[in-house]
Formats: C-alpha cells, structure tokens, sequence
C-alpha cells in the first residue's frame, strides 16, 4: 500500500465484507460504527453492541479509536464514555494490524480475559477480584439490559423481522422497546 488512505480504505472494505454491519458517520471513511457480538461461551454472549471507530489521519501507523456506545460492564472498559484500555490499541500498535484484527481477535479477547490490574472501571475490577459470582451476575445484567440487539438500530430490524410481520403496525412495536426501556 502505497498511502494511508488506501489501506484505510482497503481495511474499511475487508471489514464491511465480513460478517460485521458497518453504519458510516459521515460522508468521509474515518468515523463508523461497528455492531459487535459477544464472543461465544464469554460472559458476553448473546450482547451486542455498537463501538464507535475513529481512523485517525496517520491509520495504519497510528492506531483507531474504539468505544463502546452501549453500556458493557467490564473493568478495561470506561462505564461512562465506553473507552477500552487495551494495550494493542492504546500502546502497542502496529501496522500490521488491520481493523479485522480488532473486531476478530483484539475486542474478543479483552471480553474473554479482563485485566483488573489495569482497569479504568475500578468498581468492576475490584469485583472481579473480591466476588467473582457478583462480578459474573453483574456482567450477565448488563447484557441483558443494555446489549440486546433492539438496543441498537441495525439488528434489531433483522432478529425481530419475524415477530413485526405478525404485528398489526409499527406502533405496537414501538410500544414494547418503550416498555422495555422504562424497566
């Protein structure tokens, strides 16, 4: 690649490609949204969630900006802005990562292996460490009231297709994420 907009582009393409829905923000290639799911027998399972990516002007050399939109309860990951302290991203990284590498490896892995040593969700991390039956009922709670796939736009349309096709209208649909979100 000979400039960092191609491989930009190119690392954009790969990932709209993949099985990842990619929402732009705005008409350029550097900020979107990526609908994530919970890596399989995690705590995370069954949670989706929309992380915010910013490609800086320097991508691959600099690293992106990842956060989470929805609210994930997880002790490298800031309860309030959704900023992830993940080495890789943070500190290490490398060119030779593309954006593939962070939603099929690097997201992954911080899910399956929290670092309560370096947390930037200090409640979290010293329940992980003190009550790790609280911390798992806790991180199951969270999945299930903020990380379902109604709680952000793209999926819900595509898991609940089936239940609004026997709905009289939209409006009853409505209605029940209302319900839900006022629980």
């Amino acid at each position: 690649m000979s400039s960092p907009s191609k491989r930009r582009e190119m690392d954009l393409m790969k990932l709209m490609m993949s099985d990842y829905k990619v929402e732009m923000i705005n008409d350029g290639m550097q900020e979107f949204y990526v609908d994530f799911h919970g890596p399989n027998e995690s705590l995370y399972q069954g949670g989706v969630w929309r992380i915010r990516v910013e490609l800086p002007d320097a991508y691959p050399y600099k690293s992106p900006s990842i956060g989470f939109i929805n609210k994930i309860y997880h002790p490298n990951v800031d309860e309030m802005s959704g900023s992830v302290c993940l080495d890789v991203i943070n500190q290490t990284w490398s060119p030779m990562f593309d954006l593939l590498n962070v939603f099929e490896v690097f997201l992954p892995q911080l899910l399956l292996y929290p670092n309560p040593s370096d947390p930037l969700n200090g409640e979290a991390a010293a329940l992980m460490m003190r009550d790790r039956s609280g911390y798992e009922q806790k991180v199951k709670e969270y999945c299930q009231r903020y990380a379902k796939a109604e709680d952000i736009a793209g999926p819900a349309e595509e898991k609940s297709s089936d239940e609004e096709l026997s709905e009289e209208d939209s409006d009853s649909s409505d209605e029940a994420v209302a319900g839900k979100a006022d629980l």
